[in-house]
């Protein structure tokens, strides 16, 4: 990123400080390259003795606030509508470069940190660094590589090699290897390693667990002695308890979880980052767009039980998480990134204020940041804030129109919102192109 001015004031709009506490009048906001400074009286002050090379934002009428972290998203996928697309449609040199251009979305929405906890290619940490050099324009960010998988596969089903690599995963066969490739994704750069511990079979309901406790604890064990967190996909009571007993992280989705997942949970002190969105967006709006909504009963029916218990871990202090899982086509980035503070609100029951707290202040646990560095406005905290109309802490949803974004600072520097919408036609050969939506029987020629 490229240096910002030499300081910053925001002034006279009242402050969301994202730690949970109740928004503040007219409070003026006192930023110098990539770190606040000052938070209230003492902020012009600092700013006018800094003299004339210290820019100026007027932010009466507006809240000023964090801004948004994605702790799920999934930047390299580039919005497939099929696993088919997205196995058999990316290639890697094309798949780069449409993360580049898909990045800079993000920013634009208001998302000025995020985690990718796995890719396309192993392209994370190489687009992270890319990132950080000034060479494309995103977030902050952190990044997995391939998932993890037995060869019991995941959410792909027999897309899934039964060994090697494929798209996102990884398969591994044994503990050894487990081990080794552990050991290589941190060597090449994974800020986290990503285990998908559930999956999908032919002819069976759900998600199944693919992992022993003995096979999570060979990963989560080597990584830690790396310095290195885990992640683990989680849609099912059991393997959210196993990953909790084995030392993960962060577990997202723990869909279903049940009382003995729970404490586990809470036990372990890991973060739980439930990605709502796609569920609530394929069961609300799914039909617009020709999705197969079949079982939308179901999706609601999971995020119901799933928040009930989600929120007797957050009222246990369980750390909550927004993720949106950007990356597909029923989640396309820049569009739904806040969605996930309005489904805390409606389904856990979180106040506007405790849901922010978890797209902003908990999303250091993503970013591998220390509580209270980023994701809030305080003095000694990174410079990632938004100005924005309205007031999120009594409404979250206009955090997800980005016409209520007035300026977004990402790392001290106003991000051009004036810009068009980054617009890009398809790649030859990037969609799937379909002969028929269904089998053209003679009688459904004839009725």
């Amino acid at each position: 990123m490229v240096n910002g001015p030499a300081g910053l004031l925001i002034s006279g709009g009242a402050v969301i400080a994202g730690d949970g506490t109740a928004r503040r009048g007219p409070t003026d906001v006192y930023l110098e390259g990539d770190l606040i400074v000052a938070v209230g009286d003492d902020a012009r002050s600092l700013a006018d003795a800094a003299g004339p090379t210290v820019d100026h934002l007027d932010a009466t009428g507006c809240t000023v606030m964090p801004g948004l972290i994605d702790a799920h998203c999934h930047i390299t996928f580039g919005e497939p509508a099929s696993n088919d697309e997205l196995f058999f449609h990316r290639d890697r040199s094309t798949a780069a470069l449409v993360a580049a251009f898909d990045v800079q979305k993000l920013l634009l929405a208001g998302v000025t940190g995020f985690l990718d906890a796995d890719c396309l290619w192993n392209l994370g940490p190489a687009l992270r660094d890319a990132i950080e050099a000034g060479i494309v324009d995103g977030p902050r960010m952190t990044a997995g590589m391939n998932a993890l998988l037995t060869a019991a596969g995941g959410t792909a089903g027999r897309l899934i090699p039964d060994s090697g690599t494929a798209a996102y995963a990884h398969v591994v066969g044994d503990r050894d290897e487990m081990v080794r490739t552990t050991r290589q994704q941190i060597k090449h750069g994974a800020d986290w390693v990503k285990i998908h511990v559930t999956g999908s079979l032919p002819n069976r309901g759900g998600e199944l667990t693919m992992w022993t406790l003995d096979e999570l604890r060979a990963v989560v064990d080597t990584a830690h002695d790396l310095g290195t967190p885990c992640i683990a996909h989680c849609r099912n009571a059991t393997s959210t308890r196993l990953a909790a007993e084995a030392g993960v992280d962060l577990i997202l989705h723990a869909s279903f979880l049940d009382e003995a997942a729970l404490a586990a949970v809470v036990e372990s002190g890991c973060a739980v980052a439930p990605t709502f969105t796609f569920l609530a967006n394929l069961a609300d709006h799914g039909d617009k767009v020709g999705a197969a909504t079949t079982q939308v009963d179901l999706f609601r029916g999971e995020i119901e039980a799933t928040a009930t218990m989600l929120r007797a871990a957050h009222d246990a202090g369980v750390r909550i998480l927004c993720g949106s899982e950007s990356g597909f086509a029923l989640t396309p980035y820049g569009h739904w990134h806040a969605r996930e503070m309005e489904v805390l609100v409606q389904a856990m029951g979180l106040t506007p204020l405790e849901a922010i707290r978890c797209a902003t202040h908990n999303g250091a646990t993503a970013l591998r940041m220390p509580e209270g560095s980023i994701g809030v406005v305080a003095p000694g905290a990174a410079a990632d804030v938004l100005v924005v109309d309205g007031d999120p802490s009594q409404d979250v949803t206009v955090l997800g129109d980005r016409t209520n974004l007035r300026h977004v600072i990402s790392r001290g520097v106003p991000v051009d919102l004036g810009r068009p919408w980054p617009e890009r036609r398809a790649l030859p050969g990037e969609k799937v192109g379909q002969w028929a939506a269904e089998p053209l029987t003679w009688e459904r020629a004839h009725r």
